[in-house]
Protein backbone atom coordinates (compact mmCIF):
# COMPACT_ATOMS: atom_id res chain seq x y z
CA UNK A 1 0.00 0.00 0.00
CA UNK A 2 1.16 3.53 -0.76
CA UNK A 3 2.70 5.05 2.39
CA UNK A 4 0.49 8.14 2.37
CA UNK A 5 -2.64 5.94 2.35
CA UNK A 6 -1.87 4.71 5.87
CA UNK A 7 -2.94 8.07 7.29
CA UNK A 8 -6.12 9.55 8.69
CA UNK A 9 -5.20 13.25 8.68
CA UNK A 10 -6.78 14.46 11.91
CA UNK A 11 -8.05 17.62 13.55
CA UNK A 12 -10.36 16.94 16.50
CA UNK A 13 -9.47 20.02 18.52
CA UNK A 14 -12.46 21.72 20.14
CA UNK A 15 -11.24 25.07 18.82
CA UNK A 16 -10.99 23.91 15.18
CA UNK A 17 -12.69 26.33 12.78
CA UNK A 18 -14.03 25.88 9.26
CA UNK A 19 -10.80 27.42 7.98
CA UNK A 20 -8.82 24.77 9.89
CA UNK A 21 -10.94 22.00 8.40
CA UNK A 22 -10.58 23.40 4.89
CA UNK A 23 -6.79 23.45 5.37
CA UNK A 24 -6.89 19.88 6.68
CA UNK A 25 -8.81 18.74 3.60
CA UNK A 26 -6.54 20.58 1.18
CA UNK A 27 -3.48 18.97 2.78
CA UNK A 28 -5.15 15.56 2.60
CA UNK A 29 -5.94 15.99 -1.09
CA UNK A 30 -2.47 17.28 -1.93
CA UNK A 31 -0.79 14.38 -0.13
CA UNK A 32 -3.38 11.72 -1.08
CA UNK A 33 -4.04 10.57 2.49
CA UNK A 34 -6.60 7.88 3.30
CA UNK A 35 -8.99 10.22 5.07
CA UNK A 36 -9.51 13.32 7.13
CA UNK A 37 -10.81 12.68 10.65
CA UNK A 38 -13.09 15.39 12.04
CA UNK A 39 -15.76 16.04 14.64
CA UNK A 40 -19.35 15.57 13.52
CA UNK A 41 -20.14 19.26 13.19
CA UNK A 42 -17.81 19.39 10.17
CA UNK A 43 -18.94 16.20 8.40
CA UNK A 44 -20.78 17.85 5.52
CA UNK A 45 -18.19 20.61 5.16
CA UNK A 46 -15.29 18.15 5.01
CA UNK A 47 -17.17 16.06 2.44
CA UNK A 48 -17.68 19.19 0.34
CA UNK A 49 -14.02 20.18 0.62
CA UNK A 50 -12.89 16.69 -0.43
CA UNK A 51 -15.12 16.55 -3.51
CA UNK A 52 -13.30 15.24 -6.57
CA UNK A 53 -10.75 13.27 -4.55
CA UNK A 54 -10.68 9.72 -3.18
CA UNK A 55 -9.85 10.98 0.34
CA UNK A 56 -12.50 9.66 2.74
CA UNK A 57 -14.42 11.62 5.36
CA UNK A 58 -13.92 10.00 8.78
CA UNK A 59 -16.06 11.18 11.71
CA UNK A 60 -15.76 10.45 15.45
CA UNK A 61 -18.73 9.26 17.51
CA UNK A 62 -19.11 9.19 21.28
CA UNK A 63 -15.91 11.18 21.42
CA UNK A 64 -13.73 11.37 23.43
CA UNK A 65 -15.14 9.61 26.51
CA UNK A 66 -17.36 6.87 25.09
CA UNK A 67 -19.71 7.41 28.04
CA UNK A 68 -22.79 8.49 26.08
CA UNK A 69 -25.93 6.38 25.80
CA UNK A 70 -26.12 3.81 23.04
CA UNK A 71 -29.07 5.65 21.51
CA UNK A 72 -27.03 8.86 21.40
CA UNK A 73 -24.10 7.11 19.71
CA UNK A 74 -26.39 5.46 17.17
CA UNK A 75 -28.11 8.76 16.36
CA UNK A 76 -24.76 10.54 16.03
CA UNK A 77 -23.63 7.81 13.64
CA UNK A 78 -26.74 7.98 11.49
CA UNK A 79 -26.44 11.77 11.29
CA UNK A 80 -22.77 11.53 10.30
CA UNK A 81 -23.57 9.01 7.55
CA UNK A 82 -26.45 11.20 6.35
CA UNK A 83 -24.04 14.16 6.18
CA UNK A 84 -21.52 12.20 4.10
CA UNK A 85 -19.25 10.23 6.45
CA UNK A 86 -17.43 7.33 4.81
CA UNK A 87 -15.89 6.05 8.04
CA UNK A 88 -16.89 6.20 11.72
CA UNK A 89 -14.45 6.10 14.67
CA UNK A 90 -16.46 5.35 17.83
CA UNK A 91 -15.21 5.27 21.42
CA UNK A 92 -15.94 2.10 23.38
CA UNK A 93 -17.82 2.36 26.68
CA UNK A 94 -14.67 2.24 28.78
CA UNK A 95 -16.34 2.11 32.19
CA UNK A 96 -18.65 -0.73 31.21
CA UNK A 97 -15.74 -2.66 29.73
CA UNK A 98 -13.73 -2.25 32.93
CA UNK A 99 -16.74 -3.34 35.00
CA UNK A 100 -17.02 -6.55 33.02
CA UNK A 101 -20.37 -5.56 31.49
CA UNK A 102 -19.41 -7.18 28.21
CA UNK A 103 -22.94 -7.72 26.89
CA UNK A 104 -23.69 -4.01 27.29
CA UNK A 105 -20.45 -3.09 25.53
CA UNK A 106 -21.26 -5.47 22.69
CA UNK A 107 -24.79 -4.07 22.28
CA UNK A 108 -23.36 -0.54 22.22
CA UNK A 109 -20.93 -1.40 19.44
CA UNK A 110 -23.50 -3.46 17.55
CA UNK A 111 -25.97 -0.56 17.54
CA UNK A 112 -23.35 1.73 15.99
CA UNK A 113 -22.35 -0.99 13.54
CA UNK A 114 -25.96 -1.14 12.34
CA UNK A 115 -26.26 2.66 12.23
CA UNK A 116 -23.17 2.82 9.99
CA UNK A 117 -25.21 1.39 7.11
CA UNK A 118 -22.22 -0.46 5.74
CA UNK A 119 -19.66 2.32 6.22
CA UNK A 120 -16.26 1.51 7.74
CA UNK A 121 -16.35 1.33 11.55
CA UNK A 122 -13.31 1.73 13.82
CA UNK A 123 -13.63 0.99 17.55
CA UNK A 124 -11.45 3.13 19.84
CA UNK A 125 -10.35 1.31 23.01
CA UNK A 126 -8.45 4.04 24.97
CA UNK A 127 -5.75 1.53 25.90
CA UNK A 128 -4.02 3.75 28.47
CA UNK A 129 -7.04 3.13 30.74
CA UNK A 130 -7.18 -0.65 30.19
CA UNK A 131 -5.33 -3.75 31.34
CA UNK A 132 -4.04 -6.17 28.72
CA UNK A 133 -6.87 -8.54 29.63
CA UNK A 134 -9.41 -5.77 28.99
CA UNK A 135 -7.77 -4.94 25.65
CA UNK A 136 -8.04 -8.59 24.62
CA UNK A 137 -11.70 -8.70 25.66
CA UNK A 138 -12.33 -5.53 23.65
CA UNK A 139 -10.76 -7.22 20.62
CA UNK A 140 -13.11 -10.18 21.05
CA UNK A 141 -16.13 -7.87 21.28
CA UNK A 142 -14.98 -5.93 18.22
CA UNK A 143 -14.64 -9.08 16.13
CA UNK A 144 -18.01 -10.38 17.31
CA UNK A 145 -19.71 -7.07 16.47
CA UNK A 146 -18.17 -6.96 13.00
CA UNK A 147 -16.12 -3.78 13.24
CA UNK A 148 -13.57 -3.06 10.53
CA UNK A 149 -10.75 -1.68 12.70
CA UNK A 150 -9.75 -1.66 16.35
CA UNK A 151 -8.06 1.60 17.35
CA UNK A 152 -5.65 2.24 20.21
CA UNK A 153 -6.57 5.68 21.52
CA UNK A 154 -8.45 8.95 21.17
CA UNK A 155 -5.33 11.05 21.72
CA UNK A 156 -7.28 12.92 24.42
CA UNK A 157 -6.51 10.76 27.48
CA UNK A 158 -3.34 10.07 29.46
CA UNK A 159 -1.54 8.08 26.77
CA UNK A 160 -1.52 7.20 23.10
CA UNK A 161 -0.48 4.35 20.84
CA UNK A 162 2.31 1.99 21.83
CA UNK A 163 4.12 -0.67 19.83
CA UNK A 164 3.15 -3.34 22.35
CA UNK A 165 -0.54 -2.43 22.18
CA UNK A 166 -0.59 -2.51 18.38
CA UNK A 167 1.05 -5.95 18.40
CA UNK A 168 -1.35 -7.21 21.08
CA UNK A 169 -4.40 -6.00 19.19
CA UNK A 170 -3.11 -7.39 15.89
CA UNK A 171 -2.64 -10.80 17.48
CA UNK A 172 -6.05 -10.93 19.13
CA UNK A 173 -8.20 -9.79 16.21
CA UNK A 174 -6.57 -12.67 14.32
CA UNK A 175 -7.00 -11.15 10.88
CA UNK A 176 -10.74 -10.59 11.36
CA UNK A 177 -10.36 -6.80 11.48
CA UNK A 178 -7.59 -4.27 11.02
CA UNK A 179 -5.68 -2.11 13.51
CA UNK A 180 -5.45 1.68 13.70
CA UNK A 181 -2.80 3.33 15.86
CA UNK A 182 -3.49 6.87 17.08
CA UNK A 183 -2.20 9.22 19.74
CA UNK A 184 1.37 10.48 19.95
CA UNK A 185 2.47 9.57 16.42
CA UNK A 186 4.43 12.67 15.50
CA UNK A 187 7.43 11.56 13.43
CA UNK A 188 8.36 9.20 10.61
CA UNK A 189 10.26 6.69 12.73
CA UNK A 190 7.31 6.26 15.09
CA UNK A 191 4.93 5.85 12.16
CA UNK A 192 7.10 3.14 10.62
CA UNK A 193 7.42 1.37 13.97
CA UNK A 194 3.62 1.28 14.29
CA UNK A 195 3.24 -0.11 10.78
CA UNK A 196 5.92 -2.73 11.44
CA UNK A 197 4.06 -3.74 14.62
CA UNK A 198 0.91 -4.38 12.60
CA UNK A 199 -0.95 -1.08 12.19
CA UNK A 200 -3.00 -0.84 9.01
CA UNK A 201 -3.96 2.80 9.56
CA UNK A 202 -2.43 5.69 11.52
CA UNK A 203 -4.28 8.65 13.00
CA UNK A 204 -2.26 11.79 13.53
CA UNK A 205 -2.32 15.56 13.18
CA UNK A 206 1.40 15.54 12.26
CA UNK A 207 0.76 13.78 8.96
CA UNK A 208 2.33 16.35 6.65
CA UNK A 209 5.47 16.50 8.80
CA UNK A 210 5.73 12.70 8.80
CA UNK A 211 5.45 12.28 5.03
CA UNK A 212 7.89 15.14 4.46
CA UNK A 213 10.41 13.42 6.74
CA UNK A 214 10.22 10.35 4.52
CA UNK A 215 11.28 12.26 1.42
Amino acid sequence: MKFNKYFDHTNLKPEATRDDIRKLCEEAKTNDFASVCVNGIYTAYAKECLAGSDVKTCVVVGFPLGAMSTDAKAYETRKAVEDGADEIDMVISVGQLKAGSYDEVYEDVKAVREACQGKVLKLIFENCLLTDEEKIKACEIAVRAGVDYVKTSTGFSSGGATISDVALMKAHVDGKCKVKAAGGIRDYNTAIAMIDAGADRLGTSATVKIVNERQ
